[in-house]
């Protein structure tokens, strides 16, 4: 595969058709090539073989798109920083990358930049002068160049910069594309997820592979329900991505449902565990559609496992599996002692293979902590810090290593708290934290969200979510506050935002 001369290609093929909708404005594939040829022949003349890595900053306009090609085809690594990014993480990010372009799609003043800034009315000046001009294939990115570049929350405050090569997005790419695959009278991908987060990849770039149409929900919908609605019922969506919680978020509103979407054909989700409730209830409103749960770190490429789930999951004992790990690399489980394990025991999940990133940028001793080589030398290979066990060639996701917590003496994993919850008929879903004074875990509070209203005050509904609790788990993991919410907080990356709710219990 040669993911950018097939995206050109496709620019050149389908080039009056919308590869793009934002609002009231289209982006055609032609355009697509059109602009992206233009910057990147205007940042070309400015750098020439320098291949510093360029910040592309906004949200979700369609010089994001532009921009990415751009990089790409210049032969430089972009990273996407989101509008919802605080200051900063934004400066944070500019000190560990030092990049020379910082392309200002989102109208921001940074301070400490000494850098060329280039804004979103400077873009449209450099259209117009470049306009006709094509890049020589010659800069275009290699397939051991890093193509892009998220930054992740760091245990030490500061981000960390994930380095994913050309070679890497396109062995992700190559194992993933079969499960997007629509009917060729379909074309429509949803395109929500924050650029500045991993799972948004599969429907820019396997969505441009496949000449489809990304129709574009924003922040700004995502918290107005009519106007979110009001999008979906126009939107022609034929392939859901998104993580668990935005998904949650809709089926509160129970037009939420075939009607709406009448041309869905398959749902995917990934960044969060998958409930059961969630996809029984999504298979009750939507009828014959696929499913299908996913799960990876941004470190290996977005995923490294799938699964289209079936209704012989919804009745197993065991929580929806995470999936098969991917064909083209080895996923596999490990022991404290960094020994594979048998099927059925529980470990961390390491993979090895070309869909890894070469490392942090500029963090050696998180690499070592987390990179290693495998035993042939030939591969590159990262432990997850995610647990997980195998039957039948599948894996079943246990929750992080850095979630379990001690309380005390006793050893607690809080997801196993959280998928407790989910098990009592009347409630949706669950979070549970540790409560710390002075440095110390004190005590395990749950905020959990109801399925169904209950007609009995805040602390009786509480007594009862203890009490069926005590049914499933321990009285030393019972938790000891709990917490109703009528909706979970959402962060950048579409997941429950735990951090905020964490200062709720401070």
């Amino acid at each position: 595969m040669n993911l950018l001369n097939i995206i050109n290609e496709n620019c050149i093929k389908y080039s009056e058709q919308i590869c793009q909708i934002y609002k009231d404005s289209n982006l055609t594939y032609g355009n697509l090539k059109k602009y992206s040829d233009a910057l990147s022949k205007y940042i070309i003349s400015e750098y020439g073989e320098d291949k510093s890595p360029i910040v592309i900053y906004g949200h979700k306009e369609h010089e994001m798109l532009i921009s990415f090609l751009a990089c790409s085809k210049s032969g430089h690594a972009y990273i996407p920083i989101d509008t919802t990014f605080p200051k900063d993480r934004i400066n944070d990010i500019i000190e560990s990358s030092k990049p020379k372009l910082f392309i200002n799609i989102g109208n921001i003043n940074i301070d400490n930049f000494d850098g060329k800034m280039v804004s979103r009315e400077n873009l449209n000046d450099i259209f117009n002068k470049f306009s006709g001009l094509e890049p020589s294939k010659s800069f275009y990115l290699k397939e051991n160049d890093v193509y892009y570049m998220l930054y992740t929350s760091g245990s030490t405050g500061k981000p960390k910069g994930v380095q994913i090569t050309y070679k890497a997005l396109e062995a992700f790419i190559e194992w993933f594309m079969p499960y997007c695959k629509t009917s060729e009278d379909k074309n429509v991908f949803l395109n929500q997820v924050s650029y500045s987060f991993d799972v948004s990849v599969i429907s820019i770039y396997i969505g441009l592979l496949l000449g489809k149409t990304l129709y574009v929900i924003d922040k700004q919908m995502t918290s107005n329900f009519k106007d979110l609605f009001e999008n979906l019922s126009i939107s022609k969506i034929a392939m859901w991505i998104s993580t668990p919680s935005f998904a949650e978020m809709c089926i509160v509103d129970n037009s939420f449902n075939k009607n709406l979407l009448p041309e869905l054909e398959k749902m995917f989700f990934a960044g969060e565990i998958l409930s059961k409730k969630l996809v029984s209830t999504l298979y009750e409103r939507f009828g014959d559609i696929s499913i299908i749960n996913g799960y990876g770190p941004t470190e290996a490429t977005v995923l490294i496992t799938a699964v289209e789930v079936n209704k012989h999951m919804l009745n197993a004992e065991d929580s929806i599996p995470i999936g098969y790990g991917m064909d083209n690399s080895r996923v596999f489980l490990i022991n404290d002692a960094g020994k594979e394990i048998k099927d059925g025991e529980k470990g961390e999940i390491c993979v090895v293979g070309d869909n890894v990133s070469i490392g942090y940028y500029n963090n050696e001793e998180m690499n070592k902590k987390h990179f290693f080589t495998a035993e042939d030398g030939t591969k590159p290979g990262y432990k997850t810090g995610d647990l997980a066990y195998k039957k039948d060639d599948m894996f079943y996701y246990c929750g992080r290593k850095d979630f379990q917590i001690k309380l005390n003496g006793f050893r607690i994993e809080l997801e196993d708290i959280e998928n407790n919850l989910r098990k009592l008929d009347y409630v949706s879903n669950a979070v549970a934290l540790p409560v710390k004074h002075e440095e110390k875990i004190s005590y395990i509070a749950a905020f959990v969200k109801l399925s169904k209203s209950i007609d009995e005050k805040e602390f009786k509904i509480a007594m009862k979510i203890k009490n069926d609790l005590s049914k499933f788990l321990p009285s030393y993991m019972i938790p000891r506050k709990v917490k109703l919410l009528n909706k979970f907080p959402i962060n950048t990356n579409g997941k429950i935002d735990r951090k905020l709710l964490q200062e709720d219990l401070k």
